[in-house]
């Protein structure tokens, strides 16, 4: 366990290098270290200079020590800079780096994330080591088993508690004071570990007291020890004044029985003292939601769109948004001693605001960083004599430790969630300073809770955030808003979008999360210098939400300062949300620089951070350009439409075998069959048919009473519809509700596409083939369009632009393909492209029995294809005088620049038609 505040310990000596320690730990492993591992290998890193790393079996592990409480951060890139410079054989696995109190391991093939521990921990976390014996790591999991054990227990004393009939308020006030107890019994808070589960431990076996000596214990630790009554029970004299509030609303107490007393004693026994409050809240919350008779807690928290953030992705927030330049500010001016002074200063003036703080998980984590940031200023104010201890000597940071958790900020609707943010931010207050006497010998006191994090259960949405912090006050705003779709929004959600956006044209097609854009903007006009960063869906930066939502924060003078573009979700939930978000940090004022972080093909990976000029809301590099509903192509190419929608409950469609057994019983109706081709069909060669007849005589029609069946049944669907315009269609049942027939052969493009596949599978389709409405038809569209629509060019347009359905492609008439700025080819450049346009199809004819599925699958995708297609792209780049990158960033940013070009003289022109109208 940590030493207390009162331990007296020294710092320990600057830069140590306990070679004996190392070997010691490679010993554990039956690894003799002399024989295993270089001390202090030499390289040469990529730029040049040498470098040494300080221990490095090849092939497997790389280490790398700093002193104590440096940026671990920094020395993952020292070390990855080692990787890069080893020779490929070399180069390993694992990287491992300690500052002598902490020690992270990252697997570099787990996909980001990292284990991390104190030095004193290390014991413990033996199985995290095991690659030195077996060869691999077990998949990376930021839940440890400390955190699932406890998950477990607390979910069978809640199972408990609701088969006695204890629920509602009082259940979640109890297990939000239960959480700080146990926690607290663990981590030296109620002074001797253990306090809390010998208290129980000593209550009767049947459990009939349990119960009074919780109360009991509630009031006594609201209760200042000199108020407390004279005689009270000497166990629970020793309980400490804990404060805060957390303690003082008066609520029921369950009566207990001898199971569950044992469920609660059993909690007491594990060790919390590993718990992170961070990954805790979410299990806690998920703990709360479990199990209802009625579910009805767990569909709340769906309707809210509340999805709980991993450390990971909520580093990917703050990093960016204040951390990365507070930890640069520091490393720069650590010499200074007027400049450090002012910022150490500083940090204890700045506050943060979460508009949609959950279990305080964005708190937790920015408080956290920002301690230990703090950490590190004390220390480097030390080494310039700028504290009361000189070098070597007790440094008493009781008074220099400012931060605190007043200076954040929480709004959440949930109450049970307001409390628990609440306590997690105390329990990271005494976690940090455990780690302030780690590394100083001394910190200040936990508790009483003199101070307390301002969260205020509320909706966001409803209430003035400068009655909360003024703008004024305030420095950073961030979060993770609800994911709640504009099509799934509850009557209460809808009216929040009306009350905050509803002075916003088109604002019904916007995502629930635009709110939080909006109101954020508002408030930070009050203050101008607010940077502000939420995780959002990636649905607003896509298709027909940007130029709504968009327009209006440019129009504010919004500029975005950087931007995680697409990456797949991952939580601390017990359900991990099944969604792709990004992160976009803005502000009011024109950024002095802009980064811009790409997932490339991995969005469950690492990002790659670019340095970039601008960032535009489709999070690419370019001009602010918003592309509106256009109901006709930009350019001078064939119009696009949908395919034929019946609307006949099924009643016309048929599988072969389907189709074969109609056709026994009704021979007659062979001739009005045609294919009918939807998306899956095209993609997966998938064999369905249609019954048409649209085009068939009515005394033909007559003479096929097993058709006649299928002709009544659709207007009986069609007339038991609520939709006033499907009962008026069943008036003409042989008809769809949307037809386009074709005469001649046409081209085809699904709606819907897997973003697995760096081209959307495009082809042509023969007149007697139907496409579905899930199909994009061209009539008229010649060799020449299909290759300009399968090129990397039109496709990077595509991933840039057009709406998701889930993380697939959803290609849209007018988004995608009616602002799509063709190119304007010499006729010789059209020939070029032409020619390569069949070359890709003759490249799919070589297999006949492959579907585009096979064919564009990217692991499967055949060598003749994929060097048709390159050469396509060469045509195509030509037409358009393309000479940039070939990523799609630098496409993407010329083809914004086109539309630009494009675009502006039609602008006049639609100005005066709107003045006309």
């Amino acid at each position: 366990m940590p030493p207390s505040p009162s331990s007296g310990r020294t710092l320990p000596a600057k830069n140590p290098r306990p070679r004996s320690s190392g070997c010691a730990f490679y010993e554990c492993f039956g690894i003799r270290a002399e024989s295993a591992t270089i001390y202090e290998q030499a390289v040469k890193k990529l730029d040049g200079a040498p470098g040494f790393i300080d221990s490095f079996i090849p092939g497997k592990l790389i280490v790398e020590h700093k002193s104590l409480g440096a940026n671990l951060d920094a020395a993952f890139d020292q070390a990855a800079d080692y990787f890069l410079a080893l020779p490929e054989h070399e180069r390993p696995r694992y990287i491992i780096t300690s500052d002598f109190a902490r020690i992270r391991l990252y697997d570099l093939q787990a996909g980001g994330g990292y284990h991390q521990c104190r030095l004193a921990e290390l014991p413990r976390k033996a199985d995290w080591f095991m690659f030195l014996v077996e060869g691999a790591l077990a998949d990376y999991t930021e839940e440890s088993e400390a955190d699932r054990e406890a998950a477990y227990a607390i979910s069978q004393l809640h199972e408990g508690l609701l088969r006695a009939h204890f629920t509602g308020r009082d259940l979640e006030a109890l297990l939000t004071r239960l959480l700080f107890c146990l926690f607290a019994d663990d981590t030296g808070i109620f002074g001797d570990n253990g306090l809390f589960r010998r208290l129980l431990e000593r209550t009767r076996a049947d459990g009939a007291d349990t119960g009074r000596v919780l109360a009991e214990l509630f009031q006594v630790l609201n209760t200042p020890e000199g108020q407390r009554q004279a005689h009270l029970d000497e166990d629970l004299a020793r309980f400490p004044y804990i404060n805060g509030a957390l303690f003082a609303e008066p609520t029921r107490i369950p009566a207990f029985d001898a199971r569950l007393r044992e469920q609660l004693i059993t909690c007491a026994r594990l060790d919390w003292s590993g718990i992170s409050p961070a990954i805790f809240g979410a299990m806690f919350q998920g703990v709360l939601e479990a199990h209802k008779p009625d579910e009805r807690r767990q569909a709340s928290r769906r309707e809210l769109g509340a999805h709980y953030t991993s450390e990971r992705n909520i580093l990917r927030v703050i990093n960016p948004l204040f951390m990365d330049a507070l930890r640069a500010e520091l490393a720069r001016i650590k010499n200074n001693r007027k400049l450090l002074q002012a910022f150490y200063e500083r940090l204890s003036t700045l506050t943060f605001l979460d508009p949609a703080c959950g279990c305080g998980n964005f708190l937790v984590i920015a408080y956290r960083e920002l301690r230990l940031l703090e950490m590190d200023a004390i220390e480097a104010m030390t080494e310039l004599g700028l504290t009361n201890a000189g070098m070597g000597g007790l440094l008493d940071v009781s008074h220099l430790c400012r931060v605190r958790v007043s200076q954040f900020y929480g709004i959440e609707i949930d109450e049970a969630a307001a409390h628990i943010a609440r306590v997690a931010l105390w329990i990271t207050d005494h976690q940090m300073n455990l780690e302030a006497a780690e590394r100083f010998g001394t910190t200040r006191p936990s508790i009483p809770l003199s101070d307390s994090p301002h969260i205020v259960c509320a909706n966001a949405l409803a209430l003035d955030w400068a009655s909360l912090l003024p703008p004024a006050q305030c420095h950073y705003v961030l979060g993770n808003p609800p994911f709640v779709g504009a099509k799934y929004m509850n009557p209460a959600q809808r009216a929040d979008v009306d009350r905050v956006m509803g002075h916003i044209p088109n604002s019904g097609l916007l995502d629930y999360v635009s709110c939080w854009y909006v109101k954020a903007t508002e408030y930070a006009r009050a203050n101008p210098a607010i940077d502000i960063a939420f995780v959002s869906t990636n649905s607003i930066t896509q298709g027909e939400q940007v130029a709504p939502l968009w327009g209006w924060l440019l129009a504010q003078g919004v500029r975005i300062r950087f931007a995680h573009r697409t990456f797949q979700w991952s939580n601390e939930g017990k359900g991990v949300a099944a969604v792709h978000c990004v992160i976009i940090g803005f502000g009011l004022n024109e950024p002095a620089q802009c980064t811009l972080f790409d997932y490339g093909d991995n969005p469950k990976g690492e990002p790659l951070a670019h340095a970039v000029q601008r960032i535009n809301p489709y999070l690419v590099e370019g001009p602010d350009v918003l592309l509106a509903r256009r109901q006709k192509p930009l350019c001078d190419v064939p119009e696009i439409g949908i395919g034929n929608k019946p609307i006949d409950g099924g009643h016309y469609l048929f599988t072969p075998e389907e189709k074969a057994a109609f056709v026994a019983r009704e021979p007659k109706a062979e001739r009005w069959f045609r294919r009918w081709i939807g998306a899956d069909e095209f993609i997966n060669g998938q064999e369905r048919w249609c019954l048409w007849l649209g085009n068939c005589p009515p005394h033909e029609l007559r003479q096929m009473p097993e058709v006649i069946k299928r002709v009544e049944a659709v207007r009986r669907y069609r007339l038991a519809s609520k939709s006033a315009p499907t009962q008026k269609l069943a008036a003409t049942p042989t008809r769809f509700h949307v037809e386009n027939i074709p005469d001649a052969p046409y081209l085809v493009i699904p709606e819907v596409s897997s973003e697995r596949r760096a081209f959307i599978p495009i082809g042509f389709l023969h007149a007697d083939a139907l496409a579905s409405n899930l199909m994009r038809i061209v009539h008229h569209a010649t060799h020449y369009h299909f290759g300009i629509l399968s090129s990397t060019m039109h496709n990077a347009w595509v991933r840039a632009v057009c709406g998701r359905l889930e993380s697939r492609y959803r290609y849209s008439a007018s988004i995608v393909y009616n602002n799509f700025p063709w190119p304007s080819p010499t006729d010789a450049q059209r020939a070029a492209i032409e020619t390569a346009a069949q070359w890709v199809l003759d490249a799919r004819a070589q297999f006949p029995g492959a579907t585009l599925a096979d064919l564009y699958d990217p692991l499967t995708m055949p060598p003749a294809l994929v060097k048709a297609h390159a050469a396509l792209d060469r045509a195509v780049d030509a037409a358009y005088g393309y000479r940039g990158g070939k990523d799609d960033p630098a496409r993407v940013a010329f083809l914004f620049a086109r539309y630009q070009q494009l675009a502006a003289p039609l602008a006049p022109a639609s100005r005066a038609r709107r003045r006309k109208a």
